[in-house]
């Protein structure tokens, strides 16, 4: 029987079932759709926007996203969208509308997105494609896959329009009611911080006092320390693309709920921020127990975490998809010495939150509030990693035993 290894080999490999290309008419922007199978009829995976991105790395969270599916549900093949542009340009709206006409049939027929960097899926993508004609940015997957009778579609594509678009009304799970904050924007941080959560319950330890260092301060990262807070662990440091803070005796859950709602679109913002390089030179080494990698792809390096491991950090909870700099797609040697090292929980289980709700809404007649779709997320997290540690009770390893159990149910 081949081992875990030789099946990712065979995953990376195989090359995906379409690709499709584009350049913009009217500006530099070119953009892909990586499809990385039809299983089970259609595929999904959200839309990405960065200078400089290019189609292998679209490629690479194509594939990430089928490793997810077989995870958090349902049992379709992984895609991506990836559009080379710099997201602060004020043409940015103009070349989204462009990009969504143009791969609008795939998204009728087959194809599911949502957001994902610098694309925010209630501000950018739901408004573009419904101007488009387009039910939600979902329908693809619903017809693909489910392929409803008109009266359960209507019905499913009722669900996704509210869920997803839904404000938190429960404080419980908002960090401020009164500030409108959506289901979207906070349920892939969430599920980032029920990780660990369930990753200690499961594995064993406590979670209360934890020291948590936390990489990017987009809604991935702030949603997630806004919740590790919630759970009693302390926030030392922030570092973010321009700058961050430190505070080795861990923020207050008051002084994190306002960096959350203080936040700048994805930038931390914060009158006694430190630069970028203060902050990078002395982050990697405070006294820390979890880190939290929830910034943009491939951005921690072997160095990053040799110095962590000496400061004390066990656990890495990956809030970002393919969080290490690695040239291979997947499990390169990076995270192959990672996962010896350190109890990983992988990106494609951590970062499963959006994946996750819009399973749920697919399915039939569900309870759209706050409750359920969060309860939800956290027992598709904490089933995923009860899966792993049942093959593998060691703290060690998880990745490549997390990969193992995925690429099996993908049919490798």
């Amino acid at each position: 029987m081949p081992n875990m290894r030789e099946l990712l080999k065979k995953f990376e490999n195989k090359q995906p079932e379409i690709v499709f290309e584009w350049k913009d008419a009217e500006t530099e922007a070119e953009g892909w759709v990586v499809i990385n199978s039809l299983r089970g009829g259609a595929a999904g995976g959200g839309t990405r926007m960065r200078k400089g991105l290019h189609k292998e790395e679209v490629v690479s969270l194509a594939k990430t996203m089928e490793v997810k599916f077989s995870f958090c549900g349902p049992p379709i093949g992984g895609a991506k969208s990836g559009i080379n542009f710099d997201p602060r340009d004020p043409r940015k709206k103009e070349v989204l509308e462009r990009w969504y006409k143009a791969v609008l049939p795939l998204l009728k027929s087959y194809y599911g997105t949502g957001g994902d960097l610098n694309i925010d899926e209630v501000k950018d993508v739901i408004p573009i494609t419904e101007d488009l004609g387009l039910l939600h940015p979902q329908e693809g997957v619903l017809m693909g896959h489910f392929n409803p009778g008109e009266e359960e579609k209507v019905d499913k594509i009722a669900q996704l329009r509210k869920g997803v678009k839904k404000v938190v009304e429960l404080e419980e799970y908002s960090p401020d009611v009164s500030q409108k904050i959506t289901v979207a924007d906070l349920i892939t941080g969430y599920g980032v911080s029920e990780s660990v959560v369930h990753f200690y319950n499961i594995y064993g330890g406590e979670l209360k006092g934890k020291r948590v260092i936390i990489q990017g301060w987009g809604n991935v990262a702030a949603a997630a320390a806004y919740y590790l807070a919630r759970e009693g662990a302390a926030i030392v440091g922030i570092i973010d693309k321009e700058g961050g803070l430190i505070n080795e005796r861990g923020f207050s859950l008051e002084q994190v709920k306002k960096l959350f709602l203080d936040k700048n679109g994805n930038k931390l913002e914060a009158p006694d921020m430190l630069s970028f390089d203060e902050v990078n030179q002395r982050i990697w080494d405070i006294k820390a127990d979890v880190f939290i990698p929830a910034a943009a792809s491939r951005l921690v390096h072997k160095e990053h975490l040799d110095r962590l491991r000496m400061a004390g950090v066990e656990v890495i909870s990956s809030g970002a998809n393919v969080p290490f700099h690695e040239k291979r797609i997947f499990f390169g040697e990076v995270t192959e010495a990672a996962d010896g090292q350190f109890a990983i929980i992988p990106d494609f289980i951590a970062n499963s939150g959006m994946a996750r709700v819009f399973a749920y809404l697919m399915q039939s007649r569900v309870k759209v509030q706050d409750k359920f779709i969060f309860e939800d997320v956290s027992n598709s997290i904490k089933a995923a990693i009860k899966q792993v540690h049942d093959e593998n009770p060691s703290r060690r390893n998880l990745v490549e035993t997390a990969f193992e159990i995925a690429l099996r149910k993908i049919g490798q």
